[in-house]
């Protein structure tokens, strides 16, 4: 898959350029700054920095950290960086507020784990209990919604409450919270201490979720086109690298996220990195849900969003 994909998207992206990068010199090594939050979802982007499979690449990689979704969002949104690894739909308002934001690829397929108290032993059994999310736009909101929704409950019956992720597994061992949906390593934290215990694994709720994406600024692909595409080509492969979960991929993961081995261990085997492609049929439902829960009115299309879909197996 991967050849195909990384020679489709080569075209497509020089194809968004103008005649700026010529003037460049031609050996100029180009800083791509990208924003990032220390969770598993990004791990594509740590591996393509950490573990080049190209040591004569034409640019080198800058990952900028930020403490939340709102943070990260502002800083591709002002142009403080060129792209990030952020939430599909926080692109998605941003979008529909007019910043010209293109999403290049997925940063990965599943990886989200509704994790509850021990006393929680089905969904019923959360009617009336605070339960925490990430942020109103994400993905997580959508399976809560989902979970709710197969289980005739609706958000009406549970106190949700939106919490920064690292404060989520202390919340639960305090009793501050009866559950969470949440990207990992987060929901792994608690499992792995005992303190709480997985309901649902996102791929029961919704096989093939997408969720977070990796982002890029219009601005920097038509500037830059070359080096856009190179940098989107390596992280493909920085993707395929990243689902062998070997050793190499461990140590530059535990770089970036400060947690446990064995939380760690037990974060990666819920999440997968194979086909970072976002098809457009997983696109399409996910602002039906979006349009349904009433968080957004009209999501852009995907013309309007990705480069991705342009892309053929």
């Amino acid at each position: 898959m991967s050849a195909v994909i990384i020679a489709s998207l080569l075209f497509s992206l020089v194809g968004w350029g103008n005649d700026k990068e010529e003037n460049s010199a031609q050996n100029e090594i180009k800083t791509v700054k990208i924003g990032y939050l220390p969770i598993t979802h990004a791990l594509p982007l740590f591996v393509e920095n950490d573990l080049p499979a190209n040591d004569s690449r034409n640019f080198k990689v800058e990952l900028v950290k930020f403490g939340s979704w709102t943070e990260l969002s502002d800083a591709v949104n002002s142009g403080q960086v060129d792209g990030a690894s952020m939430l599909i739909e926080l692109a998605m308002k941003s979008k529909e507020q007019g910043i010209d934001l293109k999403t290049v690829a997925l940063g990965h397929r599943d990886g989200n784990v509704v994790v509850v108290s021990k006393d929680i032993n089905e969904v019923a059994d959360l009617k009336g209990k605070t339960f925490a999310i990430p942020h109103r736009l994400s993905t997580h909101n959508v399976l809560l919604y989902k979970m709710l929704k197969e289980n005739d409950l609706t958000v009406n019956d549970l106190n949700i409450v939106e919490l920064p992720p690292p404060e989520m597994p202390a919340a639960l061992s305090e009793g501050r919270i009866s559950g969470y949906v949440v990207a990992e390593p987060f929901g792994a934290v608690a499992v792995a201490s005992g303190n709480g215990k997985v309901l649902f694994e996102s791929r029961d709720l919704w096989s093939g979720s997408v969720c977070c994406g990796l982002v890029l600024r219009n601005d920097f692909i038509e500037n830059n086109p070359t080096v856009a595409a190179e940098f989107v080509k390596e992280y493909v492969r920085a993707g395929e690298r990243a689902e062998s979960k070997d050793p190499e991929v461990l140590d530059a993961a535990s770089r970036y996220m400060k947690v446990e081995p064995e939380v760690l261990d037990l974060s990666l085997q819920w999440i997968s990195y194979n086909n970072l492609k976002l098809e457009e049929k997983d696109y399409n439902e996910l602002s039906q849900y979006l349009v349904e829960m009433e968080q957004m009115k009209n999501p852009p299309n995907t013309r309007n969003l990705w480069i991705i879909h342009l892309l053929k197996r």
